[in-house]
């Protein structure tokens, strides 16, 4: 059993209690433009995500509280969840340090515009 906390609004219990929504920081194309969107890139949006052996960021739901949507990073091989953060953040540092595939590559322009701050 998978046991999360929503970081909004404290409400806990296990994975029946919350929704899963797949693939954390997912950008829909240009939705200022949709006319302009490739195909490509409507393509990607839609059916292509990151499946990980071991650390993944994924979207979640507080369906009996709050109702909103946060994130979570998440073990896949221990089922272990590493951490809980905002729909709007990014997580913590040390998780992104250890990212790999993938994920290391989305999160590295993120750790240089950080310390460049």
């Amino acid at each position: 059993m998978l046991v999360l906390k929503c970081p909004v609004c404290g409400a806990e219990g296990d994975e029946t209690d919350f929704h899963a929504g797949g693939q954390a920081h997912v950008r829909r194309p240009a939705t200022s433009d949709p006319a302009h969107v490739s195909d490509e890139a409507q393509r990607d949006y839609l059916f292509i995500r990151f499946n990980p052996k071991g650390l993944h960021f994924e979207r979640w739901r507080c369906d009996r509280g709050c109702g909103k949507w946060f994130h979570a990073a998440r073990d896949t091989v221990a089922l272990e969840f590493k951490a809980f953060y905002g729909i709007t953040e990014l997580p913590p540092k040390d998780l992104m340090e250890q990212a790999k595939g993938p994920w290391a590559e989305y999160f590295r322009d993120r750790l240089k515009a950080e310390a460049k701050s």
